[in-house]
């Protein structure tokens, strides 16, 4: 996070315009920023909602799964031979009816934020669906014959969803290998603002560009002209040199 806000300062993304028309590009940027500022609170609301409901359904999943637990040992010790023992019998069974049903509403919650999830997955950055792999290949694909509980499902949504808020929060520069429009692989350091954004530059400053998320995954589009804005603006996530004012372009939508 203290980087993050450090290439905050040092990189202000701003909506590309016409050089001659200062106040309208300052305007936009303006605009930009106000829209920047209204998706992280979108995203900090989200999280708050979603950290409420997750304790919820994580104290429901634990207290049905003891209470099932407790009663499947009451039912084995009881005996048939009388009236009492019935009654007491069938309201056991009654309530064990009633938790699995309470449960399976857990498991119906839990699944549609899996789905969900794998419908996304295939727009996270690739640093970011690589780290989730593995937590991504724990989603059941089929729940009805899947052997994890409740409960073990629930931490590995949790899990990733930590994991995406974590990257949203911050920039990330890794080294990449990118196809060239001439079909040649070229290493490249690519920086990530979040998950809606990168820049890309080789070392050499030759080729460089932005990426976007879309559906299949993301699109880089090259744009050598910003080869020494991107190739600078890494440098001050580095530390390498004293933050400045860096104007890049960045897609809304």
């Amino acid at each position: 996070m203290n980087r993050f806000w450090l290439v905050l300062v040092g990189v202000v993304l701003a909506i590309p315009g016409r050089a001659a028309e200062e106040s309208s590009a300052l305007n936009r940027t303006r605009t930009a920023l106000e829209q920047w500022v209204e998706t992280r609170q979108l995203i900090s609301k989200t999280r708050s909602d979603w950290q409420a409901d997750k304790d919820i359904i994580e104290q429901s999943t634990l207290l049905f799964e003891r209470e099932l637990k407790s009663l499947e040992a009451q039912l084995s010790n009881v005996s048939t031979n009388s009236t009492q023992v019935d009654k007491e019998r069938a309201d056991a069974q009654r309530q064990q009816e009633e938790l699995n049903a309470a449960l399976d509403r857990v498991k119906s919650l839990v699944r549609g934020l899996e789905e969900k999830l794998v419908r996304l997955a295939p727009g996270f950055p690739p640093p970011l669906a690589e780290k989730l792999q593995p937590l991504l290949q724990r989603i059941p694909a089929n729940p009805a014959s899947t052997k994890a509980g409740a409960l073990e499902r629930m931490q590995t949504v949790v899990g990733i969803l930590n994991e995406v808020d974590k990257f949203n929060a911050a920039v990330t520069v890794v080294s990449e290998v990118q196809k060239n429009p001439s079909g040649a692989e070229v290493q490249v350091e690519t920086m990530y603002v979040g998950l809606a954004q990168a820049y890309f530059v080789d070392k050499a400053g030759e080729y460089a560009g932005v990426g976007v998320p879309g559906p299949q995954g993301w699109q880089w589009t090259p744009n050598n002209e910003l080869a020494g804005k991107i190739q600078k603006s890494i440098a001050i996530y580095k530390n390498m040199t004293p933050a400045t004012f860096v104007s890049l372009p960045v897609q809304i939508k």
